[in-house]
C-alpha cells in the first residue's frame, strides 16, 4: 500500500494488498480484505466489511454495519444507508460451496440505498436510483427511479440532487423541472433522462 494518504481508525483491520484512495476515512471496527479497491474521498463507517475484489468508486459513503461482498461494484458518489444488505449468491445453502457462483451487482453512479434495504445479487441499480429504507430489491432499477416496498416497485422519480420529480405531459412526452436545482428531465415510459 505504500505511504498512507487516507485515515484508518486504530481498530480497523486493513489486509494488504488493497487500494484505498486519498482522503478516504475508515472508521471503527471495519475490515477491508485484500484485493479490495476503494476510491478517493470515501467514508467507510463503523463495523463495515469490504470483501476481497470488491470495487468502490470515489466519494462513496458507506454507513455503519454494511457488508459489501465479492461481486459488488459501486460506482462514484454512491450512498449506502445503515445496515443495508447485499447478497452475492442467489440460492445459498450452508452445506453447498457456491463460491464460483457469485453474481455481480452493479450500483451505478449517484445511487442511494436506504437503511435496512436488501439488494438481491445479479442486478443493476441505474444512475441516481433511489432505494427507499427497508426495500427488498429483486430486479434491475432504472436510472432516477424511486423504489420502495417488498418487493420494491417504482413509486416515482428522483432528481440527481435527491428531490422527488413531478412529471407533466406536453406535446413531446413528459417532463419535470426539479423544484430545488431546476434541472430538467424528460420521461418516456420508464426511461428518464436529464437534459444537458
Amino acid at each position: 500500500m505504500g505511504k498512507r494518504n487516507f485515515y484508518a481508525h486504530q481498530s480497523a483491520f486493513i489486509d494488504e494488498p488493497c487500494h484505498i484512495g486519498a482522503g478516504t476515512k475508515v472508521w471503527h471496527f471495519s475490515h477491508i480484505m485484500p484485493g479490495a479497491r476503494i476510491g478517493a474521498n470515501c467514508s467507510i463507517g463503523q463495523n463495515v466489511f469490504i470483501a476481497a475484489n470488491t470495487v468502490i468508486g470515489d466519494r462513496a459513503k458507506v454507513q455503519n454495519n454494511v457488508s459489501i461482498y465479492e461481486g459488488v461494484i459501486l460506482e462514484e458518489d454512491v450512498f449506502l444507508g445503515p445496515s443495508m444488505v447485499f447478497t452475492n449468491v442467489i440460492n445459498p445453502r450452508s452445506h453447498v460451496n457456491r463460491r464460483d457462483e457469485y453474481q455481480t451487482t452493479l450500483v451505478k453512479r449517484g445511487s442511494t440505498i436506504g437503511a435496512n434495504a436488501t439488494i438481491v445479487c445479479g442486478i443493476t441499480l441505474g444512475e441516481y436510483a433511489f432505494i427507499g429504507a427497508g426495500a427488498v430489491v429483486t430486479r434491475d432499477v432504472p436510472p432516477y427511479a424511486l423504489v420502495y416496498g417488498t418487493p420494491a416497485k417504482i413509486q416515482g422519480w428522483m432528481c440527481q440532487c435527491g428531490i422527488r420529480l413531478h412529471f407533466t405531459d406536453h406535446e413531446e412526452g413528459e417532463y419535470a423541472i426539479c423544484e430545488s436545482c431546476r434541472a430538467r428531465y424528460n420521461k418516456t415510459g420508464d426511461v428518464v433522462m436529464r437534459e444537458g
